[in-house]
C-alpha cells in the first residue's frame, strides 16, 4: 500500500480509538493520560476517556482512581499512568539539591505524612505553617504544597486520592536495589516505546522531542534519552511520506473509521501534536486557554470537531442551568456538507450531555 497523509490520518484515528473498554483497560493500552485542572465543561482526562471508555462519566477516574491500579505522576507531562509503566521511572534517586525551604523540612513532611497515613495539604499546613514561596508561573503558593509536589515527584509521596480536586497523599516506598546498565536502557527504552505507541504514527521530530521529555520521567539517568532514541526507531516501522519521516508499530494499514462526530479534548492523543495535526489537517489548531481574549481566534477552550477522520473545525461547550449548548466553528467557515454530519454532531451533543450528567438520570 503508498501510504499517504490520508492514510496515516485514518491510521493515527482508528489506532487512537479502537474498542472502547473497561478505565483500567483504557489507560493501560494508552500508557498515558495527560491530566488538566480545567473544567470546560470537563477536565481534559475526562474528555479523553469518554471516547474510550464504555459509558464513560464525568469524573469516574477519580472517583474509580483509589481502587484501581494507577498513579498520578509527571511523565513527558503531569497526568495518569498505569503502575507498570510508573515503576518504570522509579525510585527517581541522587536528584541532588531539594526545593526551598530545604531537605530538613521536607523530611520533618514526610515523617508527618507517614505518622498520619494519608493527609491533606490543609493538614500539613496546619501542623507546619510553612508559609509562601513563588511559584512557576510568579504567583504566590503554599510552601507546604510545594514541598507535597516535590515529595510527589521525587517518588516519596503518591496521591492517595482526592478530596473536593484536592490531591490527598500517603507515602511510597520502592522495592529493589540499583539497576545495572542493561536494566536502565530497558526501562527507559520502554518509557518511549509506550510514547511512541500512544502518539502513532509520529513524526520523527516529534519523537525526538517525546525523548527529551523523558528528562522528567526519569531525571536519574541524564543523557540515556539520544541513544534510546535510536533503539527504538529501529524497533519501528518508519515510512518517508511529504517530505516527513513517520514512526509506528507494524501493524495493518487498512484501518476503518466510523461516521462519527467526536468533540475531542486539546490534549487528546489524536491532535495533542500540533505538528502532525497541521500534516494531517493542513489548519492551525491552537489551544487559547491562556491566550488573551482579544487575541483567541477559536476560543477559551475549544475541542476539535473530528468528523470520521477529518478534523472539521472546533466547539466551545458550555454547561449553565441544567443545559449544554456548544458554540461551533468550522474551517473554511461553514461546516461539511457530507451527508450524515448534522445527525452525527447531534448524535455526539447528546453523548456530551450524558456524560455531564445534563438531562438525565446518571
Amino acid at each position: 500500500m503508498i501510504l499517504t497523509r490520508v492514510t496515516l490520518r485514518r491510521l493515527a484515528v482508528a489506532h487512537s480509538l479502537d474498542t472502547p473498554g473497561s478505565l483500567e483497560q483504557t489507560i493501560r493500552r494508552l500508557g498515558f493520560v495527560q491530566a488538566d485542572p480545567i473544567r470546560s465543561p470537563a477536565r481534559a482526562q475526562d474528555l479523553t476517556l469518554r471516547h474510550r471508555v464504555a459509558d464513560y462519566r464525568a469524573g469516574d477516574l477519580e472517583r474509580g482512581y483509589a481502587t484501581l491500579p494507577l498513579e498520578e505522576d509527571f511523565f513527558v507531562n503531569y497526568g495518569f499512568v498505569p503502575r507498570e509503566v510508573y515503576r518504570l521511572m522509579h525510585p527517581r534517586s541522587g536528584l541532588g539539591r531539594w526545593v526551598s525551604p530545604g531537605k530538613r523540612k521536607a523530611e520533618a513532611v514526610l515523617a508527618f505524612v507517614r505518622e498520619r497515613g494519608r493527609v491533606h495539604p490543609r493538614d500539613v499546613d496546619a501542623h507546619f505553617a510553612h508559609g509562601s514561596v513563588r511559584n512557576y508561573w510568579g504567583g504566590s503558593s503554599s510552601a507546604t504544597t510545594h514541598l507535597l509536589d516535590h515529595l510527589h515527584y521525587r517518588g516519596l509521596l503518591r496521591v492517595a486520592g482526592r478530596d473536593g480536586g484536592i490531591r490527598v497523599y500517603e507515602v511510597q516506598e520502592h522495592a529493589g536495589s540499583a539497576l545495572s546498565a542493561t536494566e536502565r536502557r530497558s526501562r527507559i527504552d520502554a518509557l518511549l516505546m509506550v510514547l511512541a505507541e500512544k502518539y502513532a504514527p509520529v513524526p520523527s521530530a516529534t519523537l525526538s522531542w517525546l525523548a527529551n521529555r523523558l528528562r522528567i520521567a526519569v531525571p536519574q539517568w541524564p543523557g540515556e534519552a539520544r541513544r534510546a532514541l535510536a533503539r527504538v526507531k529501529r524497533q519501528l516501522r518508519h515510512e518517508r511520506v511529504d517530505g516527513v519521516d513517520w514512526y509506528f508499530p507494524d501493524a495493518p494499514l487498512d484501518a476503518d473509521v466510523d461516521d462519527a462526530v467526536r468533540l475531542l479534548a486539546p490534549f487528546d492523543p489524536i491532535v495533542w501534536d500540533r505538528r502532525r495535526f497541521e500534516a494531517f489537517w493542513r489548519w492551525p489548531y491552537r489551544f487559547e486557554a491562556y491566550t488573551p481574549a482579544a487575541k483567541r481566534l477559536y476560543g477559551y477552550y475549544a475541542l476539535p470537531i473530528l468528523w470520521r477522520d477529518d478534523v472539521v473545525g472546533w466547539a466551545n461547550v458550555s454547561q449553565q442551568d441544567g443545559k449544554v449548548t456548544a458554540n461551533l466553528g468550522y474551517r473554511g467557515g461553514r461546516p461539511p456538507r457530507t451527508r450524515g454530519f448534522a445527525k452525527a454532531l447531534e448524535a455526539e451533543l447528546e453523548r456530551m450531555r450524558r456524560f455531564l450528567g445534563v438531562g438525565g438520570r446518571r
